[in-house]
């Protein structure tokens, strides 16, 4: 095998064949509940979340497959896509429940005149969390991804509707009509709202990822299902990268792989901060014929398997 570059860096054009990107990287992107390998003791937590009507709290390190959960979740038990709310430090709880656009509405009023329509439903769409506590005949999934780079405040304002599983829009509780269409999230489907109280008859399966950055408030934490990712093991890993790669059968490029492997373990074992994407994306060099077993493989392997928390 030999290092073969696309980009040659002489300004020359050129045609250049890239062949199959990496399984995790084809576009549209494809759900992984097929590969992705559940750590010892994350079967049990589901499951009780899913007997006790509670949030599952998953913490772990970055890239180690803890918002891959609710995909094989939902596929399995058949709940329908996943809803996704991905918090930063701005998001909020009301953003999560419904969005209300309230210029745009005075704008149509003011374009429409007096008589015209005054609608509220084109303007209001539901959020993530206000979707998935919809009525519905089977519970919705939502992934609440990356919790600890939320507000201080957002774990403790989510209690409140989680424990009563519903929640009010004041813009319709005062609006001229009992019933309105609202879109909701991710779709253009749209679900009745009566006198603007959303109330879930079966409590959505939701999933909250933690990179273990802080510390939440009991109250939130004993609301809560929490299992920790453990550290890969060698044999883990080897499942994990089975199931996402076909692996060739020549002994020398196993040999390659489970040598990258075992550098990975004992470097995360060390304290370095590794992702499983970073070991994936190592081994595709690896198989898919681009890396020689010499100087260039380890200046490529280097690049692809950088510590995190260094530039």
């Amino acid at each position: 095998m030999t290092w073969q570059p696309f980009y040659v860096g002489d300004g020359t054009p050129r045609d250049v064949d890239l062949g199959e990107p990496p399984p995790w990287r084809s576009f549209p992107r494809q759900a992984l509940h097929q590969q992705f390998q559940p750590p010892p003791g994350l079967v049990r937590a589901v499951n009780a979340a899913l007997m006790l009507r509670r949030p599952l709290l998953v913490t772990g390190a970055a890239g180690s497959g803890k918002s891959t959960v609710i995909e094989q979740v939902a596929a399995e038990l058949k709940l329908g896509d996943v809803l996704r709310w991905h918090i930063t430090s701005r998001s909020t709880l009301t953003e999560a429940l419904y969005r209300y656009d309230a210029l745009g509405r005075i704008h149509a009023q003011r374009l429409a005149g007096r008589d015209g329509d005054d609608d509220i439903a084109p303007f209001l769409q539901l959020g993530p969390l206000g979707t998935a506590l919809l009525p519905t005949e089977h519970p919705r999934a939502l992934l609440i991804d990356e919790i600890d780079k939320s507000d201080l405040d957002l774990p403790s304002d989510l209690l409140d509707v989680l424990e009563r599983g519903e929640f009010e829009i004041p813009e319709l509780a005062r609006y001229a009509s009992d019933l309105v269409d609202v879109r909701e999230w991710g779709s253009d489907a749209r679900s009745p709202v009566v006198r603007g109280r959303v109330q879930c008859d079966r409590f959505p399966f939701i999933v909250m990822t933690s990179n273990g950055e802080r510390d939440f408030p009991q109250a939130f934490l004993r609301r809560c299902i929490r299992f920790t990712m453990p550290k890969p093991t060698v044999d883990a890993l080897r499942r994990i990268v089975e199931a996402h790669l076909r692996i060739g059968s020549d002994a020398d490029g196993t040999r390659a792989v489970d040598t990258v492997i075992q550098t990975f373990v004992d470097r995360v074992a060390a304290g370095e901060s590794l992702a499983i994407d970073q070991l994936l994306n190592a081994v595709h060099l690896l198989t898919a014929g681009s890396l020689a077993t010499g100087e260039n493989d380890q200046e490529v392997l280097a690049l692809v398997l950088r510590e995190l928390s260094r530039a």
